[in-house]
């Protein structure tokens, strides 16, 4: 080969290995010269971030964002507010220096925005996940990714606010899972007199805060000491800035702060054997974090019935409100301050001083003063100060003082600050004498009760003496923690022992209504204002005089299955609170007569409008679903964070009441059970319920589990996606039940038999599918399998959960339950005796 040759075999070796190294560089780097088209995509170094074009589920536009591993963990979008319809876009460094998203090769769709122009600029994309513009060079950073985010926290970015300048940093919520516009909550930080937090706000209105950073933790976080290896740090800057951030202590971790479309923060955590990202922490665990629930001079308490409660010292501002658990209006001092009474030149003789009443382990309310000074000094500076309500002291952050309302003041199990709130003496010395005042009247009470009782014992057994023998076991007969286990010993209702407890209900949990009131509210129970009937007795709508609306069950005086429920019902409701639960404003019992008060719920219940043809329509998917998850919620709530551990055994789309936003209430407690402290299961020899909503072991066998209430939401799915009724689908040819029928369309690929033609819609294709793929999990024949009510929420609320194929479910068939068991199983099982079978009924 001659020199001519060689050399130009050599330089066309060289330039082959210039376009290499230019191709390598361009992996992770953006320049004027070096753009990305859709769908080309920059990768980090290490792999584990990418910046590319994606289209959300059931989307048809296209956006330039970042994301973790795999497109379902979408960290930051650029053109949150103006997508592309096509995929002409170019991501490119502009001739006046800014990074620009293109339309074909002339309309700008997104840009840094700088002001300041050079040509002489690169972008590059970090390991961090940042994507940053810098002056080539320099290489100082013009801007960053981090400065504008979108609904995800990162290690290291920084949420910040300068109340000088009003320049913030926060986070933003996705409009819906396909959208990922601007939504309506917000998460950033809050700088007060030398006091930061992190609020959540719903539009402008507060939602939730994270109480006071002491420089180590947000005191308001009952759980961060547990969530500390995240390595939080922020505050003052010295410079105008309050910010907060955190990092990770180890590359292998990947933990991020996302902000949902609820509004809620979710802490999530990569796990790399289900390479898939898991909720481990979020910022709402129950109705108490909800910014201001109670309301002014009032605490919450999540562990009580009802949740809120004014301060010691303070009374409801409105107190039929307050009854009616609308707590918005809070609470006012009883007693005026010593203080505010020398101000206004009051000639009282009372010339005490005020005191302090101590919370402890409190989430403290908002408005505080920071001032480092030491605790007696903070309480002396509080006591001088006729306008300071409260003050408190952390180590972190020094005294903190109040002079407006306190507002959003929630109690904890443990962590939390203690509060101080100014009383007058008076309220205090009242404290001092409760015990004694207590004690008395426990004991001349019990000595009175027990008086009257054995008088009135002894004079209805004294012709009967066997009668005696049966009271002591109805007393005795409820130590498995069961309410209803009392009634399932005896064929017999004793209505005075029913009598008696509720009215210790209602002396210490319910609103009391006499009968007058209650006729006049229902026009004398005139059949116009009839709503439904049940196996209890009627159900009527009514008003009340200040116009609040109610829902009247009256208990029918021949129905023995009527008494029984209604009896488990008030003891079971009453110590229930729940934005996803039918809502119990009281009772009255006046001779024959008893009866529940409920919130009235204009549209009904579920059943009304998913079988109807007519009404149905009403009903799109975005609806459906929001229905679905608000049942999950409230199932939620039953099984785990209630006060109480509840199943409900009869869960169905009669039994789902819907409010005036369709929003859904789940209702009818007569068949719940309360599980005692460590129970997960019990068996009864009486099944109550409805069949089509019975998972098979119950039906079966008489087991009863949070399980059990699973598999029937499980149905509940199925029928709000088909439109059908599992206890009455009818199919001549196979007699399939709606599950067995549902299970063959899933198996086949043919999903649109199955979804109610009136409510699908393509674009929620996925979603729809998820749903169906939830629903079958929850009905699977056994109980272990099928998922808890909190995985069910985790499965429903994020598509990065991996959902596990489901196996077939149980009762496919019509009659497959009954031919499972013998001819004298089958006549002791629909035994009037042992069965209770709830009838549907629209309400």
């Amino acid at each position: 080969m001659g020199f001519s040759s060689r050399a130009n075999l050599f330089f066309v070796l060289l330039m082959l290995c210039c376009c290499v190294l230019d191709v390598g560089i361009a992996i992770d780097t953006i320049t004027s010269s070096q753009s990305i088209k859709d769908p080309e995509v920059l990768t980090s170094k290490d792999g584990n971030f990418t910046l590319g074009f994606f289209t959300p589920q059931n989307s048809t536009n296209r956006y330039v964002g970042i994301w973790w591993k795999s497109q379902s963990t979408i960290i930051w979008v650029a053109n949150r507010n103006q997508p592309l319809n096509d995929s002409s876009g170019i991501v490119t460094i502009h001739e006046d220096g800014n990074l620009v998203l293109l339309k074909g090769q002339k309309q700008v769709i997104w840009t840094t925005n700088l002001s300041n122009s050079s040509s002489n600029r690169t972008s590059q994309f970090s390991d961090y996940g940042k994507l940053v513009l810098t002056e080539a060079t320099t290489g100082n950073i013009l801007w960053d990714s981090f400065q504008q985010p979108s609904n995800t926290l990162l290690p290291g970015m920084k949420l910040s606010t300068n109340n000088s300048t009003g320049k913030k940093v926060e986070l933003t919520s996705w409009k819906s899972p396909s959208n990922p516009s601007v939504g309506s909550f917000s998460s950033g930080v809050v700088q007060g007199i030398n006091i930061v937090e992190v609020f959540i706000w719903n539009e402008t209105q507060p939602y939730w805060r994270s109480g006071p950073w002491n420089g180590r933790l947000f005191t308001g976080i009952q759980s961060m000491a547990t969530l500390y290896r995240t390595g939080f740090q922020g505050g003052n800057d010295g410079e105008g800035y309050a910010n907060i951030y955190y990092t990770i202590p180890s590359s292998s971790e990947f933990l991020i702060y996302m902000l949902n479309l609820q509004g809620q923060l979710l802490l999530t955590e990569w796990d790399d054997e289900r390479k898939e990202m898991e909720v481990t922490w979020t910022s709402q665990d129950s109705d108490c974090d909800v910014y201001g629930i109670c309301g002014s001079f009032a605490i919450c308490n999540a562990q009580s019935s009802p949740i809120c409660s004014c301060l010691k010292g303070f009374e409801a501002r409105n107190k039929e409100e307050w009854n009616r658990q609308n707590w918005t209006g809070g609470c006012v001092r009883r007693t005026q301050l010593q203080c505010e009474r020398v101000k206004d030149h009051n000639t009282s003789t009372d010339t005490k001083e005020d005191g302090f009443l101590k919370l402890q382990m409190v989430k403290v309310p908002y408005f505080a003063e920071g001032s480092p000074v030491e605790p007696d000094i903070c309480r002396s500076q509080c006591l001088e100060n006729c306008s300071c309500v409260a003050y408190s002291h952390d180590d972190g952050i020094g005294c903190m003082s109040w002079t407006g309302n306190l507002l959003d003041i929630q109690q904890f199990s443990d962590a939390g600050l203690d509060l101080y709130v100014r009383i007058a003496h008076t309220e205090l010395d009242k404290g001092k004498n409760t015990k004694i005042i207590i004690i008395i009247t426990v004991i001349i009470g019990a000595v009175v009760i027990i008086t009257c009782s054995c008088a009135y014992v002894m004079r209805r057994t004294s012709n009967h003496p066997a009668k005696i023998w049966h009271l002591i076991k109805l007393r005795k007969g409820n130590r498995n923690g069961f309410v209803q286990s009392k009634f399932d010993e005896t064929p017999e209702h004793p209505s005075h022992r029913v009598i008696e407890e509720l009215t210790q209900v209602q002396q210490q949990e319910m609103f009391v209504f006499d009968f007058k009131r209650v006729a006049t509210a229902t026009n004398n129970f005139h059949q116009s204002n009839k709503l439904g009937q049940g196996g209890f007795g009627p159900v009527y709508k009514g008003k009340l005089q200040d116009g609040q609306e109610i829902a009247v069950k009256r208990l029918s005086r021949a129905s023995g299955q009527g008494l029984e429920e209604f009896m488990n019902e008030v003891v079971v409701i009453s110590k229930l609170q729940h934005r996803n639960l039918v809502r119990l404003f009281g009772s009255c019992i006046e001779g024959e007569e008893k009866m529940l008060l409920y919130e009235y719920m204009p549209n009904k219940s579920l059943d009304v409008f998913i079988f109807d043809p007519s009404k149905s329509k009403l009903l799109d998917w975005r609806k459906r679903i929001s229905i679905i998850e608000g049942i999950a919620r409230g199932l939620l709530y039953l099984h785990r964070d209630s006060r109480l551990r509840i199943i409900h055994r009869d869960l169905k789309a009669s039994n789902i009441l819907l409010d005036e936003e369709l929003n859904p209430k789940i209702s009818d407690f007569g068949m719940a059970r309360i599980f005692g402290g460590t129970e997960d299961q019990a068996n009864t020899l009486r099944v109550v319920g409805t069949y089509g909503y019975m998972s098979p072991e119950y039906a079966m066998q008489g087991l009863f589990s949070e399980k059990s209430d699973v598999f029937s939401f499980g149905v509940l799915v199925l029928e709000i996606v088909s439109g059908r009724r599992n206890s009455s689908f009818y199919d001549n040819e196979n007699f399939l039940s709606l599950l067995g029928f549902a299970w063959i369309q899933w198996k086949e690929g043919n999903i649109l038999s199955l979804v109610d033609p009136g409510t699908y819609d393509p674009s929620y294709h996925k979603e729809i599918l998820r749903c169906i793929h939830i629903g079958f999990l929850c009905v699977q024949e056994l109980a272990v399998e099928r998922p808890t009510m909190a995985t069910v929420i985790s499965m429903l609320n994020s598509d990065d959960v991996f959902l596990p194929p489901p196996s077939q479910p149980a009762f496919i068939l019509r009659q497959n339950m009954l031919n499972s068991v013998s001819s004298e199983e089958i006549h002791n099982f629909v035994s009037i005796n042992t069965v209770s079978i709830t009838d549907i009924h629209g309400r």
